[in-house]
């Protein structure tokens, strides 16, 4: 028996005696799902009926299963961006639920026989190439040499092989530099290598231990009294303002990256930007005041652009209008964001053309379809999946191909939908949520249709979302901000790691040996080559670079 309570509801999956049962509790009620095969003894049933019968319990499992799939899918979408408590806790329990059933399911699979496909080939999937392999070679028990039959001599035919996943546990080591002397026996001069660069003056971590800490606090979202923890369960007793330490050493290491990130950012045509909420401890007061980290993103992939695709982002003590002002005070060219009005003056620059957001404006319809569907709402959903589609057509097309489809076939579409929204208006009060959501998208239309004519704009802002989601995530481990330099380390190690993410590197790797070759006088003329779209294993040591 499988089973688990989680805060009074409890969750059970039998499958020895042939039952398996749900019970979770949503906003509309309970919802139960039992499956239950009779427990008769398999000497009162026939063979066939037998089977039969664990087939229809198997079937019910899977059923199960993906219902409560689509169940926990549902309020994922719902809870996105929201701190609702309720729909965590059923999220919860329904992973709870699922989480057993899987379980139960992957080892009834495991159980069963193998079944013998003669000369069918059964599909294998290999593991990564990339990864270091270590070969475990098995012979026969009687040796290599002689038959255990006849006695004759044994020669090799081929060999049968195969490949698991193995995991080692995090091995932390010493590495202890020596620096021996040599003296002249003419002269008596003494030679020895110069002391090589070190993470921290006087301190006992390596660039390698600083980039583990860093990537483990924002991008796997362990923060570091955990890691202390984790550390001291090996035998490492690190405090954690230590490890604090560790990260502030590294944030000023890659200053320069940073800098750099942002000035190539500010160069591009067109910057998707978005905020979070980011609550900041206020010692004064004895509570969390609530900060912001603003995203920056350039990414042009989706039209076919070669240029470098990078993320900065910036922390500030509340959402004032002039942030985004003064971050943006020298762009010129497409800025796709929300509706916030601290972007108004941007535009009205001249400078900066708004391109409103088509998943923003679905958002608000696809609430009011939530809490009321209705032939109005299920239209004008459907009228803007098909954009959509258009859109998945030609992603990855340069911008004129892109600009010269969305003229055939979204324009007519989009059309349409103003005059069916313009229609609905006419007929809905305008104090219904409805019309309000449809008020939403009218007053932006002119940014909401920028995109068709021209192929380097999004019809949506996802990709400034997608920034901020990693944020969302680490936000619910780390809790809060310390402070105003706090937060403005956590942007800048945000910017590094999620630009090498988007460049296909692998952070730790990438921060380790970036802030080695930074620490080591990198020159200042070949900064671009640390840049993470650049930036390659290859690249000469840093006592080579003058």
């Amino acid at each position: 028996m499988i089973g688990a309570v989680r805060n009074g509801r409890r969750h059970h999956a039998w499958l020895d005696n042939r039952q398996i049962t749900v019970v979770f509790v949503a906003q509309s009620g309970a919802l139960c799902y039992q499956f239950a095969v009779s427990d008769i003894a398999s000497s009162l049933l026939d063979k066939d009926a037998r089977i039969a019968e664990l087939e229809a319990a198997l079937a019910a499992r899977d059923s199960l299963i993906a219902a409560l799939r689509v169940q926990l899918a549902n309020l994922r979408r719902m809870t996105f961006g929201q701190s609702s408590e309720k729909l965590s806790l059923q999220i919860e329990q329904l992973e709870l639920a699922l989480e057993e059933l899987e379980g139960e399911a992957e080892l009834a699979d495991a159980r069963k026989p193998c079944v013998d496909r003669g000369d069918q080939p059964i599909p294998i999937r290999s593991l990564p190439g990339h990864l270091p392999r270590e070969e475990r070679r098995l012979e026969p028990e009687a040796g290599t040499c002689t038959c255990p039959d006849c006695g004759g001599a044994l020669r090799p035919l081929s060999e049968d092989s195969d490949e698991m996943l193995d995991v080692l546990p995090v091995q932390w080591r010493v590495m202890r530099t020596v620096r021996p002397k040599y003296s002249c026996r003419s002269c008596d001069r003494i030679v020895q290598a110069p002391v090589p660069p070190k993470a921290i003056a006087r301190g006992k971590a390596s660039f390698a231990t600083l980039a583990h800490v860093v990537v483990n606090k924002f991008d796997h979202h362990l923060p570091l009294y955990r890691q202390a923890e984790m550390m001291a369960a090996q035998g490492i007793e690190i405090d954690r303002s230590t490890l604090a330490g560790w990260a502030g050493q590294a944030a000023a290491l890659l200053d320069p990256i940073v800098s750099r990130i942002r000035e190539e950012g500010l160069k591009a045509d067109k910057i998707h930007a978005d905020d979070t909420p980011v609550p900041m401890l206020d010692p004064g007061k004895g509570r969390t005041a609530t900060a912001r980290l603003w995203t920056y993103v350039v990414d042009d992939r989706a039209s076919g652009v070669t240029c470098p695709a990078l993320v900065w982002y910036r922390f500030t003590s509340d959402r004032s209008g002039i942030h985004p002002q003064g971050e943006l005070k020298s762009f010129t060219g497409l800025l796709q964001a929300d509706g916030y009005a601290g972007y108004d003056k941007l535009y009205a620059s001249g400078r900066v053309r708004e391109v409103a957001c088509w998943a923003h404006f679905r958002r608000k319809i696809f609430e009011n379809h939530l809490g009321h569907p209705t032939p109005l709402t299920t239209d004008l959903l459907d009228r803007i999946a098909q954009l959509y589609r258009h859109e998945a057509d030609i992603r990855g097309q340069p911008p004129d191909v892109r600009c010269q489809h969305r003229q055939q076939h979204s324009k007519p579409l989009i059309e349409d939908l103003r005059t069916a929204i313009d229609d609905a208006l006419r007929r809905l009060s305008p104090k219904s949520s409805m019309a309000k959501a449809l008020a939403y998208g009218r007053k932006r239309w002119a940014a909401l249709t920028i995109f068709l004519d021209d192929g380097k704009a999004e019809i949506d802002n996802n990709i400034a979302e997608r920034a901020i989601r990693s944020i969302a995530i680490g936000r619910k481990n780390w809790l809060f901000a310390g402070s105003k330099v706090g937060g403005e380390r956590a942007a800048a190690i945000y910017s590094v790691i999620e630009t090498a993410k988007l460049n296909g590197i692998e952070p730790q790797a990438y921060i380790a040996d970036v802030i080695e070759k930074i620490a080591s006088d990198w020159p200042a003329s070949r900064w671009d080559e640390l840049m993470p779209w650049n930036w390659t294993l290859d690249i000469a040591p840093a006592s080579m670079a003058a």
